[in-house]
């Protein structure tokens, strides 16, 4: 199967990086496996230079590696290079990528001395986890600028099926703040849930491409899990941080308060699991949303760190995720779900999908939960945001009904301190008072 190369909107963040530091700093591109770093590096490598040299560290020869231990002489390193990648290098006209760079920590090490010879600009790719476990005994250059890559979003899964129009259609419309009609949005939704069905993981995009079957894509993204899963053992041998990622959909699914880690492992220490917490986090294959105690435009102060709720980075594998019961999931499940026909409660497939667009759009996650004045259930406000003086709550809901009793409830007990507000559901978008119904494939807009 031929791998496209997709348009990213972290190209443009690279031009602007390229064309701002002129070279006074290298660019290193993060994120989770999978999700398109190498083919970002050499492709804009290959459109923005007269000549690049790419060194892949998970297969480049020893010879190679063992360049980076003495950089005293550094004519001597890029001639070595140029000579054994059979590139010619221009001062400030190439540049030279270190592709997966945790896997050779001294040429991450490099890099201060490389980016002030300034001869050519450095790129770097890497996971964030495996960066941090390969680097305990090198120094971390500062000459680093550091973007992160997330699965690709609506907009960039529509250009890849060639739809240029839709996206620009629904901005359109929200700005205006204008309902779409119930055909249209029908068929806007339907397209969305492809979205939520496929994911944004590159390889199964090419997959659904090449294929148009999901049980094909399915079998990608049950792949890219696997791998996930090896590297969560990698980091935590016990296999906590492994039990943990499976069972995101499942603690989703019981539509509790938080993510209630005693019902999957043992906890043990405390530091010890704080510590395995914070290397999933790093892995952006997973996404935390924590609870925020007192709710203020400043939720980073009032962030409760025990106290918190798991998404996938993508929900595309959140649903093959939740589906792992089976050797792989037909076609006829698909089907239902794109349909949205299934009888499975899918409430935390769609609070799932909008937890991930709130991240790709840079938000970081809260939300805010309390006891109803019975005392006999909660409510919950599923994620707040922070706009200008004011927060904006979000309620989620997978169907068409327009209650939000918790986001009333919500809105009234913090008055002073609420801006706009927002459920987002499966129907056109209208307005119910003061409250704003948004579809939910206008949450990018947010």
């Amino acid at each position: 199967m031929e791998e496209k190369v997709f348009k990213r909107k972290l190209y443009e963040k690279m031009l602007q990086w390229k064309r701002e530091r002129d070279g006074k700093t290298a660019l290193l591109i993060q994120g989770a496996r999978r999700v398109g770093k190498s083919t970002l590096a050499e492709e804009f490598a290959r459109r923005e230079y007269e000549s690049y040299i790419m060194i892949d560290f998970t297969e480049a020869a020893q010879e190679v590696r063992n360049l980076f231990e003495d950089i005293s002489d550094l004519d001597r390193l890029l001639f070595e290079l140029q000579y054994r990648y059979n590139t010619r290098l221009l001062p400030r006209k190439s540049a030279i990528i270190f592709d997966e760079v945790q896997d050779c920590p001294l040429a991450r090490q490099a890099i201060r001395k490389l980016v002030k010879d300034h001869r050519y600009d450095y790129i770097e790719t890497g996971s964030l986890i495996s960066i941090k476990k390969n680097t305990k005994n090198i120094r971390i250059p500062s000459e680093e600028t550091r973007l992160t890559l997330h699965p690709m979003d609506y907009e960039e899964f529509r250009w890849a099926l060639g739809d240029t129009v839709t996206v620009d259609m629904l901005r359109d419309a929200y700005e205006a703040r204008r309902a779409l009609g119930d055909a249209v949005t029908r068929k806007l939704l339907r397209d969305f849930r492809l979205y939520m069905l496929v994911g944004g993981m590159p390889q199964a995009v090419n997959a659904f491409l090449e294929t148009n079957n999901l049980s094909a894509v399915d079998a990608v993204k049950r792949e890219i899990i696997e791998i996930y899963a090896d590297d969560f053992r990698k980091i935590d041998p016990s296999g906590k941080a492994t039990r943990m990622f499976y069972a995101v959909p499942a603690q989703l699914n019981k539509n509790a308060s938080r993510y209630q880690i005693s019902s999957v492992i043992e906890q043990g220490k405390q530091d010890r699991v704080e510590e395995l917490l914070q290397d999933m986090e790093d892995s952006h294959v997973v996404v935390f949303s924590h609870h925020a105690d007192d709710p203020n435009v400043g939720l980073s102060l009032n962030e409760d760190i025990g106290r918190y709720k798991m998404f996938l980075n993508d929900t595309g594998l959140f649903i093959t995720l939740a589906f792992r019961d089976k050797d792989v999931t037909e076609n006829v499940i698909y089907e239902k779900l794109l349909s949205d026909k299934l009888s499975a409660n899918l409430g935390y497939v769609y609070e799932n999908v909008v937890a991930q667009v709130l991240t790709a759009t840079g938000n970081k996650l809260f939300y805010h939960t309390w006891p109803t004045e019975s005392g006999k259930h909660n409510y919950e406000v599923d994620f707040l945001l922070s706009r200008g003086t004011k927060l904006w709550p979000l309620e989620v809901k997978s169907s068409g009904y327009k209650s939000h009793a918790s986001l009333d409830a919500f809105c009234e007990k913090f008055s002073n301190r609420v801006g706009e507000r927002f459920l987002v559901y499966t129907k056109d978008y209208c307005r119910d008072g003061v409250t704003t119904l948004l579809p939910v494939v206008m949450t990018m807009f947010l």
